[in-house]
């Protein structure tokens, strides 16, 4: 049987509420960093810009998640594996935000409201979601190994096209200003985080996969 097929009407709801959270924060954002440079890099630069964010790649897996709970539809999305990948996606996203980020910058008016969804709403509404709602017992040992693939691609794609527009979307990430040697040192403890986070959520799933069994 299909894990989407598990989950009640009381679980597409939150889902809905999940998805709608972090889709009004993304719409948001966008519309706020296309005003901000309608007049100087233009939409298309704007749109890779936006797109450049971990931030904005693991709130679009929540959204997706939310789609196939919300329609049942079967897909990848649906899959055990990838809703606990993109917790652990929007989990190091909040957390390297609250801890790294957040001291950087005062967000005021409409750039708050995107920034709290982005990073706060979101990853606590996905979070408990996932622990109530999605199906667990599925993941083992071997997917951590292809979660770290798609952060580690994520990093290839930022420092490459740090280094040919010279813009970075972290500040922990900018060569230009840090130097390869202390941009390596974050990148190194960022990864860190992403081990010891999904060998938690590995561990999270097998006790909870087991609680509901009993």
């Amino acid at each position: 049987m299909h894990a989407i097929a598990q989950l009640t009407k009381t679980a597409r709801a939150c889902a809905a509420v999940v998805g709608m959270v972090s889709l009004a924060s993304l719409v948001l954002h966008y519309a706020l960093l296309y005003a901000l440079t309608r007049d100087t890099i233009g939409p298309a630069a704007a749109t890779v810009r936006f797109f450049s964010y971990f931030t904005i790649l693991s709130n679009i897996g929540v959204v997706l998640v939310a789609v196939h709970a919300i329609t049942g539809r079967p897909g990848f999305f649906a899959n055990a594996r990838t809703r606990a990948a993109v917790m652990l996606y929007i989990g190091v996203t909040g957390c390297v935000y609250l801890l790294v980020l957040r001291h950087l910058w005062q967000p005021q008016g409409a750039q708050w409201w995107a920034d709290s969804g982005l990073h706060y709403a979101t990853p606590l509404l996905y979070g408990s979601w996932w622990l109530w709602f999605a199906l667990h017992g599925r993941v083992g040992w071997n997917d951590l190994r292809w979660w770290l693939l798609f952060p580690a691609v994520y990093l290839v794609w930022a420092l490459l096209r740090g280094a040919w527009v010279h813009e970075y979307p972290y500040p922990f990430i900018d060569v230009d200003r840090l130097g390869a040697m202390t941009v390596t040192r974050n990148a190194l403890l960022v990864f860190a985080l992403f081990l010891l986070a999904g060998a938690a959520l590995v561990v999270i799933d097998r006790m909870s996969g087991r609680k509901r069994r009993h």
